[in-house]
């Protein structure tokens, strides 16, 4: 490789790591060429960018970037490495678990994301247990959703059982008038009676 086209890839890499939040760096290393190429398919479709780089290049562009400084993740620069750029944080790393169940790799290195350096396969677990931003925006939403939904619900059952009440009250005020009626007749009988007796003299 010239010295042109070492400029031209640490440029590019550079062009990757702008504004990346999200950062991984995987070992390919012994993965075959059909395991690689269906690697490279499965992170497109994951919106992952990929990109097999040498590990002084992508030291290089690395020190080159301002606003992050990578220079934890060197350590790990070992072998072939991949680096992997998305936008969801635990995206990358439930990627190479997946591939992980057939083979021991591909591996973790490191990754960068959520302000936090990952250095190490044994990270890879809690990486993938990370919430993604939507997801934790999800959360959220069904967080603030469920007092509203509750408030809704009750609301919509209120008049139902105020019908409900008043449909009861109106029987129970029906039978005390019948009740009433009987007595209010006996009433005058009884008084007619009184006044047909005979007065003691």
């Amino acid at each position: 490789m010239t010295k042109e086209d070492k400029v031209l890839v640490i440029q590019d890499i550079k062009d990757m790591l702008q504004d990346a939040k999200v950062v991984y760096v995987a070992n390919l290393e012994g993965m075959n060429a059909a395991a690689t190429s269906d690697f490279r398919r499965q992170a497109f479709k994951q919106n992952i960018t990929m990109k097999v780089v040498k590990n002084t290049l992508l030291q290089k562009a690395m020190e080159q970037m301002e606003g992050v400084d990578y220079s934890e993740m060197f350590q790990s620069f070992k072998g072939n490495s991949a680096l992997m750029i998305s936008e969801t944080a635990n995206a990358p790393a439930k990627l190479i678990q997946g591939f992980r169940k057939k083979a021991e790799i591909p591996a973790l290195k490191s990754a960068y994301l959520q302000e936090t350096f990952y250095v190490g396969d044994e990270n890879l677990e809690t990486l993938v247990n990370i919430k993604s931003r939507e997801e934790m925006i999800g959360e959220i939403i069904t967080l603030l959703q469920s007092p509203l939904r509750n408030v809704l619900s009750a609301l919509q059952n209120k008049p139902e059982t105020n019908d409900a009440q008043a449909e009861e009250t109106a029987p129970a005020a029906e039978e005390a008038k019948t009740e009433e009626a009987p007595a209010a007749e006996a009433a005058p009988e009884a008084n007619a009676e009184t006044n047909d007796a005979p007065s003691a003299e």
